[in-house]
């Protein structure tokens, strides 16, 4: 008996449609790039169109969930391999959140930003905020950033001298070898770097392929990582220009910086600071001739006891034309830029608070002075604007600003207004640990030094190390299933705009370098020594960092000297000096060829990105868009990889080749072009132990292409 002439007719044709092959899961997709959010950074009120994607005659219609709202979207156009469905929403002032209902027969799927689910999820819709935007230089854009005094000595006539002052109970000391290790206590000691060396090493970073340089802070400071602010309107002179140099070093018995007089000569003559001043000008100015951008390190939480504010350290209080501090006198400006419990104790009041209980770190008091306030937004607007036009902010402990989050939040509000409106293509980023959402909202930051979302699951999928390396987890190493759910859950955290621009890190000055990881030795230099942080490295693991590093959403950002082989302990080891003459310089080649590759592939910097694989110690994604798509694959086993992958998922077609840009081994790195060949939508990857290849196809004729390529299976 035919079983379908004793149906109804109504039944008949859903049988037919359930029929049909099954669902293809893998070809749903939408995001909010370009590609599927038109315009990608929208205006408040704007009409934008949202798009979705699903396999060829395979779905039988798809909604748009949007704040409660069910939208039935239309089929708008299709090629060899999907349809796209369309829908106009009209924006408001507010944020949106969406998700997609998918129906074909009798199966109902959802679709958010983890993929096709079987129940929606508040936490992973998609989300447009309108009239956030990012400055476009930003997205993707490969940063470097520099600790200064670490980084090259271009003027040892501004070096910060031996004995100079006292900090921290200890004199300073200029250290003559420039290869010598960081000290346990360290903040003292001084290698020279300064501005003139940024100047000299310019070509450097033009040919390294650097879009924007990132300066831990400049300003005047008495320690070498100078996150102790001593003057915000002053590049410090040991930086920059020392053109008047008298006064004394403290002598032998001497503890007290009052008697410091040559140091104070060098930090208040304001000859010095305006010379400092037009010296940056010009590395700016440099910097910009050659298509570089500067962001600038701001410490606005908390200040140095150095501080003209404060003067702790009576640096300004007998100094021309300074008023005095807050520490010295009842009647200064500045006392209400701090909160002193005990309000009777002047002259030389200690009673400030100080950041985590540190007095070396004068915390301000935003709450209890306008004039403050006021001041540091001025101070914001100053360094973005003429002569001086750096591009933007990245922002030390941005959360822990104020005491309170109405003030914290209210504050950021108007630094970012006052940043952008001084600058409209400035950036305001931010330092911070944990969830960056409620400051991510287009009204304070743009974005955040990336932490969750990049350097922690990197570190613990390659190394299984903690990014100090002060834990080692072997459950963690490899861990591809803990690698994309990391990923997948703190990159929610971001808007599209605020995610292109995420500084992607693998080490900085907080935090061991990742060279170091890749030995798997748990500790620190005060209990292992720095040589420990040097043996056993693994720079085949680095390679395949460096690799996701530049095809990962967001903006690369190279810690000084890790292009060039630099090992290092969490801080201060990771402060090491650049090892000029000693680089390692295959290392330095490689990063080059792979930000050159970075660069000349858009769908890297602003394209869509799609998990294909997740096994043990092996991961694979895709960058693509409309016309053109990047295959990334990295097999960090101690062993060969192999396996056919499907790929037709990111708009590859299903009979054509790819081109392979880089590829990396145990023994280096080869970046010959060479072809090979996708069969049915799949492609079999062969790759050796802690490899990673990097593969592209263009929407374009290949066949000239495939009369040459070289036919081959095994990479």
């Amino acid at each position: 008996m035919d079983y379908l002439k004793i149906l109804r007719a109504e039944e008949q044709l859903q049988y037919i449609k359930d029929m049909r092959p099954l669902l293809r899961k893998r070809a749903l997709f939408s995001d909010t790039t370009e590609d599927y959010v038109t315009p990608s950074q929208p205006r408040k009120y704007d009409m934008v169109r949202i798009r979705f994607r699903a396999g060829l005659d395979n779905i039988d219609r798809v909604y748009l969930v949007c704040n409660g709202t069910k939208i039935l979207m239309s089929k708008a156009f299709s090629d060899e391999l999907f349809d796209y469905y369309e829908t106009d929403y009209q924006l408001e002032n507010e944020r949106i959140y969406y998700y997609f209902e998918v129906q074909a027969g009798r199966i109902t799927c959802y679709f958010d930003t983890r993929g096709v689910q079987k129940q929606p999820d508040e936490y992973y819709r998609f989300s447009i905020i309108p009239g956030f935007s990012t400055p476009e230089w930003a997205k993707g854009a490969v940063m470097y950033q520099i600790y200064v005094d670490r980084f090259c000595n271009g003027d040892p006539s501004n070096d910060v001298l031996t004995n100079e002052y006292v900090y921290i109970g200890n004199k300073t000391r200029k250290v003559e070898d420039w290869y010598e290790y960081p000290d346990k206590m360290d903040v003292h000691r001084f290698y020279g770097g300064d501005l003139q060396g940024v100047l000299d090493k310019m070509d450097y970073l033009q040919e390294l392929g650097i879009d924007v340089i990132y300066f831990n802070p400049l300003f005047v400071s008495p320690s070498n990582h100078k996150y102790d602010i001593q003057d915000y309107d002053y590049i410090d002179p040991h930086f920059g220009k020392i053109v008047h140099d008298e006064g004394e070093l403290l002598g032998d018995g001497a503890s007290d910086n009052i008697h410091a007089t040559r140091y104070i000569d060098r930090v208040t003559n304001k000859e010095n600071l305006e010379a400092s001043n037009a010296l940056f000008v010009k590395v700016v100015e440099e910097a910009h001739r050659r298509g570089m951008r500067v962001i600038l390190d701001g410490v606005f939480n908390h200040c140095g006891s150095f501080n003209k504010w404060m003067d702790r350290e009576r640096i300004y209080e007998n100094a021309e034309g300074y008023q005095k501090g807050a520490y010295v006198s009842a009647e200064s400006p500045y006392n209400t830029y701090f909160d002193f419990s005990d309000k009777g104790r002047w002259p030389y009041n200690g009673s400030y608070d100080g950041w985590w209980g540190h007095d070396t770190l004068p915390k301000l008091n935003y709450e209890g002075s306008r004039n403050l306030y006021d001041y540091i937004l001025y101070i914001a607007r100053k360094w973005v604007s003429p002569p001086y036009n750096c591009d933007g902010w990245r922002l030390d402990v941005a959360a822990d600003l104020g005491h309170s989050p109405e003030v914290n939040h209210q504050f950021w509000r108007d630094f970012r207004r006052a940043v952008r409106q001084a600058n409209p293509n400035a950036i305001v980023l931010a330092e911070h640990y944990g969830s960056p959402h409620d400051w991510l909202d287009g009204e304070q930051w743009d974005t955040v030094m990336n932490y969750d979302a990049f350097m922690e699951p990197v570190t613990w999928f390659l190394t299984g190390m903690q990014k100090h390396s002060d834990d080692y987890r072997q459950d963690m190493l490899g861990n591809a299933d803990a690698f994309f759910g990391a990923m997948r859950y703190h990159m929610e955290n971001f808007t599209m705009p605020s995610l292109y621009v995420a500084m992607n890190e693998l080490s900085n000055h907080d935090h061991s370098r990742f060279l170091t990881r890749t030995n798997h030795v748990v500790g620190r230099m005060n209990n292992l020594g720095s040589e420990a942080a040097n043996r056993g490295v693994n720079k085949a693991v680095m390679r395949e960092a460096v690799v996701i590093q530049m095809t990962w959403p967001g903006a690369p950002t190279i810690y000084y000297g890790d292009e060039a082989g630099l090992c290092g302990f969490t801080d201060p080891d990771n402060r090491r000096t650049y090892p000029w003459g000693r680089e390692d310089l295959e290392m330095i080649a490689f990063h080059k060829e792979i930000i050159r590759i970075h660069k000349e592939n858009q769908e890297i910097k602003t394209g869509s990105i799609k998990f294909l694989v997740g096994e043990y110690n092996v991961i694979g994604y895709g960058r693509f868009n409309r016309e053109e798509r990047t295959i990334v694959v990295v097999n960090n086993n101690d062993h060969e990889f192999s396996e056919e992958l499907s790929i037709w998922e990111l708009g590859i077609p299903k009979e054509t080749t790819m081109k392979r840009l880089l590829y990396t081994t145990e023994n280096g790195y080869d970046t010959q072009e060479e072809w090979y060949p996708v069969k049915n939508g799949k492609m079999l990857f062969t790759l050796p132990a802690h490899s990673a290849i990097v593969l592209k196809h263009k929407n374009h004729t290949q066949e000239k292409e495939n009369e040459t390529m070289r036919h081959r299976w095994i990479f």
